[in-house]
């Protein structure tokens, strides 16, 4: 097999001052929803079907070309921990570290393009409120409220990093050898693309468009590429139906349970949302161990075949944020 050699970038300049919007897709190579939600908005673009006003749009349809040829979520790793300039080249994904954090710096807003293992809806996540605390300082609160809502999603999830954060300290105390095992105790290791995104000043969110191989997934996408940019004034309004009205369920991350064991196994097939009571069983570790859903809450992203040391799923529940 060759390695890829390069990364394809696509950018429109407008010819009026505006946004500096990036939208990217496959930072895990098997998530391809957006891949060819890009390739259509460019191709609008590019025949005059769509006009670009003002502004410029950056396109990085495949992030990282190693996983997405290999038709799985990692390359050497996983591109969406631990991202930032690498000081010394030690894998595929710092390769292509060194190249997208200088886009991400640049752009003053990010739409990032995902799917997911398990069944359910697309959702969009954003980041934390306003603040100047040392985990994820912000303060485009108000703009990426807007930029979640815009997408038209039933759910918006928040709380990423401050969650994974409480997870670390648990890996840390299994200890494990080997450069995974160290990152992965790394306070540093659950910045992917959105948390560096805004560590350089923008603003952003990860829009799942839905289970890996959902046929509407790429519709989700490429909705969510023109209502962004009607949002953005980028392009005129009329391109995409409006988003539906009503206001989506909003819900906060507070709990992270990482996989230990290939024999850990769920008790049935969830789904990212679906509800769990305190108590209920979610799941049962390799030596009989039950694991119990510590609240009333929601699961999400329940990965079955997650690897040891990783992430098994997430818990949610309702946040009293006002968007």
């Amino acid at each position: 097999m060759i390695k890829p050699t390069h990364l394809r970038v696509h950018q429109f300049a407008g010819l009026e001052p505006g946004p500096k919007l990036l939208i990217s897709a496959a930072v895990h190579g098997n998530e391809i929803a957006g891949v060819g939600a890009i390739e259509k908005v460019m191709a609008a673009l590019d025949n005059g079907d769509l006009t670009l006003q003002r502004g410029t749009v950056t396109f990085i349809p495949v992030v990282n070309p190693l996983a997405h040829q290999l038709k799985r979520r990692e390359g050497d790793r996983n591109l969406n921990r631990n991202l930032r300039p690498p000081v010394v080249i030690q894998d595929f994904e710092d390769l292509i570290a060194r190249q997208l954090c200088p886009w991400l710096a640049w752009a003053d807003v990010l739409l990032d393009l995902h799917s997911f293992q398990g069944q359910g809806k697309a959702f969009a996540m954003m980041g934390p409120r306003n603040n100047t605390g040392p985990l994820e300082p912000f303060n485009h609160e108000l703009a990426e409220g807007r930029l979640a809502l815009c997408v038209g999603t039933e759910r918006i999830v928040q709380g990423w990093l401050s969650t994974y954060a409480l997870g670390l300290q648990r890996r840390a105390e299994r200890g494990g050898s080997g450069r995974t095992a160290v990152l992965q105790q790394d306070p540093h290791y659950g910045v992917g693309t959105t948390e560096y995104m805004r560590s350089q000043g923008g603003y952003c969110i990860t829009l799942e468009c839905g289970q890996h191989e959902d046929p509407e997934a790429p519709a989700v996408a490429h909705r969510a590429i023109l209502r962004v940019l009607t949002e953005l004034g980028m392009i005129a309004a009329g391109a995409v139906e409006p988003r539906p009205p009503g206001k989506p369920e909003l819900l906060q991350l507070y709990e992270v349970i990482d996989r230990e064991h290939e024999g850990d196994q769920f008790v049935k097939a969830w789904a990212s949302f679906d509800p769990v009571t305190k108590g209920e069983q979610i799941g049962t570790r390799h030596d009989g161990t039950p694991v119990l859903a510590p609240s009333e809450g929601r699961i999400v992203f329940p990965a079955v075949n997650a690897k040891p040391g990783t992430e098994w799923f997430y818990l949610a529940r309702p946040s009293s944020r006002q968007l």
